[in-house]
C-alpha cells in the first residue's frame, strides 16, 4: 500500500513535467555549441533609455532540465550607461573550478540556448539606480561562490533568489519552476519568501512550504513545487507554472 502511494505521489509531481514534455516545445537533441543566444529584442535599448533599468528574466533551462525548469538572472544598467550588466549563475564553470557568479557586460535578453526569455521584473529610474548598487553587493555576498549543483541547488535560481531575499523591496516573485529557489542551505531551514512579503521553511530544497502575499501558498516536494495563489487566482503546477484565470501564462518560458 505504501508503494503504491509513493508511486501515485511521484506520478502527480511528475504530470506537469511530462505535460511539458508532451508539448515538444522543450528541444532535447539540441547541441549548445550551436544553440542560438541572440537577443530577442524585449530590453529596453541604452540609446533611448538614459534611465537605470533593472530586470529579472527567466528561460527554460537548456535541454532536458527545461522540462522540469527555468534559468534565471538579473541585468542592471545604471543611469545614462550605453550597456547593461548581466548578473547570474552559470554552472559548468565549476567543473573547470571556476566560481560561478558571473556578473559581467553582456546582452540582458538573450535566448538561453535557444529558449525565449520572459521578464519577471522590470524596475527602472531613481528607484532602480538605488537598487543597482545593492543588486552587485548581494551578488558579491552569495555563499555560493564556487558551488553548483543542479538539484535541489545551489544553483542559478538559488542566486536569483538570495538577492531577492536580500533586497525584498523588490517584491520578487520567482515562478514555481524556478528549482532551486528554496534552497537555503545545509543549516538554515528558515528564511523570508524570495519576496519578501512572507516566510518559508525549507530543508535542503527538497521539502517545505511557503507562505507569503506574492507567492501565496506552496509546496516544495523533491525539489519540485506546486501551490495556490488567492490573491491573484491561479494554481501553480511542477514543470508547467502559474495557471491563471487568462490561461497558462508560464507555457514556453515557464
Amino acid at each position: 500500500m505504501k508503494r503504491y502511494l509513493f508511486f501515485i505521489f511521484l506520478l502527480v509531481l511528475l504530470t506537469g513535467p511530462i505535460y511539458v514534455s508532451a508539448l515538444g516545445s522543450i528541444k532535447l537533441n539540441d547541441d549548445w555549441r550551436t544553440a542560438s543566444r541572440q537577443s530577442i529584442a524585449i530590453a529596453p535599448r541604452p540609446e533611448v533609455t538614459p534611465e537605470a533599468v533593472v530586470q529579472v528574466y527567466a528561460a527554460r533551462a537548456f535541454n532536458w532540465r527545461g522540462i522540469f525548469g527555468v534559468h534565471t538572472w538579473f541585468a542592471t544598467k545604471t543611469n545614462g550607461a550605453k550597456n547593461y550588466r548581466v548578473h547570474q549563475v552559470i554552472g559548468w564553470r565549476s567543473w573547470r573550478g571556476l566560481p560561478v557568479v558571473v556578473s559581467k557586460t553582456d546582452i540582458p535578453d538573450r535566448l538561453w540556448y535557444g529558449n525565449r526569455p520572459k521578464i519577471l521584473l522590470d524596475v527602472r529610474g531613481e528607484k532602480a539606480g538605488n537598487l543597482i548598487p545593492q543588486i552587485e553587493a548581494a551578488a558579491k555576498s552569495y555563499p555560493y561562490q564556487s558551488d553548483y549543483t543542479v538539484w535541489p541547488g545551489p544553483n542559478s535560481n538559488t542566486f536569483v533568489a538570495w538577492i531577492a531575499r536580500q533586497l525584498p523591496e523588490l517584491n520578487l516573485e520567482l515562478p514555481t519552476t524556478a528549482i532551486g529557489k528554496d534552497y537555503l542551505g545545509g543549516v538554515r531551514l528558515f528564511d523570508r519568501a524570495p519576496s519578501g512579503t512572507g516566510y518559508q521553511l525549507s530543508m535542503f530544497g527538497l521539502l517545505g512550504i511557503t507562505v507569503a502575499r506574492v507567492e501565496g501558498l506552496e509546496f516544495n516536494a523533491l525539489g519540485l513545487n506546486f501551490g495556490i495563489d488567492p490573491f491573484d487566482p491561479a494554481i501553480k503546477l511542477p514543470g508547467v507554472g502559474r495557471i491563471g484565470i487568462t490561461g497558462l501564462v508560464f507555457s514556453g518560458s515557464h
